[in-house]
């Protein structure tokens, strides 16, 4: 069964006549959207489109699929709508939290897939560095918020009224200036060749990266420059410019606006897991079905 998400990515495309074009309208990245295409064309086992110079254009299946597509973004737009009446998401507000690198990479798409499918409901989204998120779900400040822990980290308990669903467990990996001998290899880097090289670190300043860096300190890297605020923007432009080395989460490394040279690190034990915190004591449709748009872009993509 094809996803109505990328469904709705290939309509874009059709009528956008470009991937960049078609992002920008959806809320998505080129490459995320490159991404989803490209399962879709798995999925139809066949190519849906031709790329060239000017944009891309449908093939003939990719014709076929996006006619049929219409019919079907269609029927489910108008169950949509019966379903918020009945449900309560007609109106209302829904309060979102996120930091940085998930407002970016995660949020933006199951926003646009939210609007999409509730257009009454009103968004409102706040930066919040974890765990700043969880306090302001369990406040009631906000319905629900995308928060960060670290691996290895001692467990931080969560205030009891409050839950957390995990989103997407992702590995850590070595970024290096381009063309830096440590990721011309292929294979999985031992953690130990670390050993004597610069490391541009997060801690003292980012509580949730110690027990990482702790683990990187055993290993012999040596802290070289010190970045307390929580930027992997800036900790990569440090390590493109050639002053150190950096360990950051693989959608950070894979998305970095500077150029930096990726490789996986052995053993794969240093992980950040993205979660989506609730309240758990009553009822919000809104939150609910936001919740479930989460699990059903992010779901498969979970690794462990």
């Amino acid at each position: 069964m094809y996803d109505p998400v990328r469904l709705a990515a290939l309509v874009a495309v059709a009528e956008a006549g470009s991937i960049t074009r078609a992002a920008g309208r959806l809320g998505y990245t080129p490459p995320a959207l490159s991404q989803q295409l490209a399962k879709l064309e798995r999925e139809a086992g066949t190519a849906l489109l031709v790329r060239h110079h000017r944009g891309a254009r449908l093939t003939g299946a990719g014709e076929v699929l996006v006619a049929r597509a219409r019919r079907v973004l269609d029927e489910l737009e108008r169950a949509r709508h019966e379903l918020a009446r009945l449900t309560g998401l007609s109106g209302g507000t829904l309060r979102l939290g996120t930091f940085q690198t998930a407002g970016i990479h995660l949020l933006p798409p199951v926003l646009s897939a939210f609007r999409r499918e509730h257009p009454d409901v009103e968004l409102s989204v706040t930066d919040y560095e974890p765990p700043a998120g969880v306090a302001a779900v369990a406040a009631g400040e906000i319905d629900l918020a995308l928060t960060h822990t670290y691996q290895p980290a001692p467990a931080v308990p969560l205030p009891s009224s409050v839950g957390a669903e995990p989103v997407l467990v992702e590995e850590l990996v070595l970024v290096t200036a381009p063309g830096h001998a440590l990721t011309s290899g292929t294979s999985r880097l031992p953690l130990a060749d670390l050993a004597g090289q610069p490391l541009i670190s997060m801690a003292p300043g980012h509580p949730a990266r110690q027990g990482v860096e702790a683990a990187l300190a055993r290993a012999g890297a040596t802290p070289s420059v010190l970045v307390a605020t929580p930027g992997y923007v800036l900790v990569c432009a440090l390590v493109s410019a050639g002053l150190g080395v950096g360990v950051v989460p693989e959608m950070v490394a894979r998305t970095a606006a500077t150029p930096v040279g990726v490789r996986l690190l052995e053993p794969g034990e240093l992980r950040r897991t993205i979660s989506v915190v609730h309240r758990t004591d009553g009822t919000a449709p809104a939150a609910d079905a936001f919740r479930a748009l989460l699990r059903g872009a992010f779901g498969r993509a979970r690794h462990t």
